[in-house]
């Protein structure tokens, strides 16, 4: 038994997207222990992985802190792993392997670097769908390829039935109007009068709920809709997942809880803007598409609206 890497620092639709290339890895890897590398926020969610054998944490310090830089390293390689699969892709990841394996090809260490085809830049593949991404990774480094394209994040969720409890939810609609400050070109600015739509139509039918991380939850006293927290605080990651898994529609801008929302397999819709499209990031499954438009200031609450209620049913 030998022991296997994987480096996925984040974010937090990254971690759901990357759900089935772990699957695949593990399965393959079967009689090897398989660790993942990762950063504070996902140490605890990725503990409940039933496809991890242990979590390693990275605080991701500036690579000029020399000390923390080398006892990290110093850890890594007391595990003696064998193979590195590196999701993440990132130049500190890259940085790693220079350290670590220097000379390794894509049988040693995997990643969209090492396993880059001869008749692409980096800069041009990485333009392709991430889980399209993935699957070329994992198979140019011998994976055989069952969930990778279909990742499940359903091994995230843990029992909420008390919140669902303390407040009432039954049938739900769930909303993610907020997004990063430094990213408002993914906002869509008319969440009210789409609630507003929503429960004209619908009166008590459905309860409109919103979760929000710890630096939004003043932001909500400024929605039509119930604010759902856990002892006054956010949601974890796992909480969120559960909250997400038994609603019944979910909207959402271009933010993690979308992307969870896609690989959970429930219904809703994203809603894109020109800062990237719905096909690049891999996001459109089944039960989860995207509404893409050039200004989101643009698309009218009707409109979102109206596509709510046709994939309602």
């Amino acid at each position: 038994m030998s022991n296997i890497l994987i480096i996925k620092h984040g974010s937090l639709g990254d971690i759901a997207q990357a759900s089935g290339a772990i699957q695949d890895i593990s399965v393959f890897h079967k009689d090897d222990k398989i660790y993942l590398l990762t950063s504070k926020p996902y140490i605890n969610l990725f503990e409940q992985n039933p496809y991890l054998a242990g979590t390693i944490l990275d605080k991701r310090l500036s690579r000029f802190n020399l000390i923390y830089l080398f006892n990290l390293m110093r850890k890594l390689k007391k595990y003696k792993f064998i193979k590195v699969f590196d999701l993440q892709n990132s130049s500190r990841s890259s940085f790693y392997k220079r350290i670590l394996f220097p000379n390794a090809g894509n049988l040693v260490w995997s990643s969209s670097e090492t396993t880059l085809p001869k008749d692409k830049s980096k800069d041009e593949f990485d333009k392709n769908p991430v889980l399209d991404r993935f699957k070329h990774q994992l198979k140019t480094s011998g994976v055989k390829i069952q969930h990778t394209m279909y990742p499940d994040f359903k091994w995230a969720c843990s029992n909420i039935e008390n919140i669902k409890k303390k407040f009432g939810l039954n049938k739900y609609i769930v909303l993610f109007p907020f997004c990063s400050p430094h990213l408002t070109i993914k906002k869509w600015p008319y969440y009210n009068e789409l609630i507003d739509l929503i429960k004209k139509k619908f009166d008590n039918d459905y309860k409109i709920v919103v979760a929000p991380g710890p630096k939004e939850i003043d932001m909500t006293k400024d929605l039509n809709a119930i604010s759902i927290l856990n002892e006054n605080k956010s949601l974890n990651i796992q909480e969120l997942s559960s909250l997400i898994k038994d609603s019944t529609f979910v909207i959402s801008n271009d933010t993690g809880p979308a992307h969870m929302t896609s690989h959970l397999g429930v219904k809703g819709v994203a809603l894109f803007g020109s800062h990237t499209s719905a096909y690049k990031v891999s996001i459109e499954r089944e039960n989860f598409k995207a509404i893409q438009v050039t200004d989101l200031s643009k698309l009218s609450p009707g409109k979102v609206f109206e596509y709510f209620l046709q994939s309602l049913n």
